[in-house]
């Protein structure tokens, strides 16, 4: 479960944001809509331990993220936060497998093979596990992003403009897997978009003015 109270984020004078209190529980999907210049980027950056909010907390379960030092900071976003990026960041020069084992090592876990094989088996792209990056399909690289997101069993899902590139059918596919990837493993997951063909889809949701 993650929840936020009174957050606030100023970079100057001119720009500055405050953002609604949210609360998205476990196995629950919330959607935060808003066009460009709303400080949707500067809140998925809060809410990803990433930047520091002027004011406000963010809480994980019973945890403020805020609250602890930078190192245990790291530690604990890799092990509680998955990532979903609009556009994928993986190391090219190793398999896709290779990418999993390196955000398990990331996190300070050991790497678990059965889990990267069950989560790439789970997502359709088992059979690109030995493939590099750079050779993959931008379907297959979304599937292996998510994977990525999920391999830590993470308490929270943030998904930043997962469906905006796409076109219909792939944007449904995509929102199918992401829901049914956070609810199996147990996380909360928060979309942040400005793709109104998901107002519609969900009625748990943000829009940020």
């Amino acid at each position: 479960m993650l929840k936020t109270l009174e957050l606030k984020h100023q970079y100057d004078a001119k720009v500055k944001f405050e953002f609604p209190d949210i609360i998205c529980e476990t196995k629950q999907t919330l959607l935060v809509l808003g066009q460009s210049g709303v400080g949707k980027s500067t809140l998925l950056h809060i809410l990803a331990g990433i930047l520091p909010p002027s004011s406000g907390q963010v809480f994980i379960e019973d945890s403020s993220l805020y609250k602890q030092n930078p190192r245990a900071l790291d530690r604990y976003r890799g092990s509680h936060i998955g990532l979903v990026f609009q556009k994928p960041h993986f190391v090219q020069s190793v398999s896709a497998q290779e990418n999993l084992a390196l955000a398990q090592r990331f996190a300070g876990h050991p790497v678990d093979k059965n889990k990267i094989s069950h989560l790439l088996t789970s997502l359709n792209i088992s059979h690109r596990s030995e493939a590099k990056t750079f050779s993959m399909s931008q379907g297959e690289q979304q599937r292996l992003s998510i994977a990525r997101a999920l391999i830590n069993e993470p308490k929270v899902i943030l998904a930043d403009e997962p469906t905006s590139a796409l076109d219909d059918k792939n944007c449904e596919e995509v929102l199918a897997l992401l829901e049914t990837q956070a609810q199996a493993a147990g996380a909360a997951l928060i979309i942040v978009t400005h793709d109104n063909r998901l107002k519609d889809l969900f009625s748990h949701q943000v829009t940020l003015n």
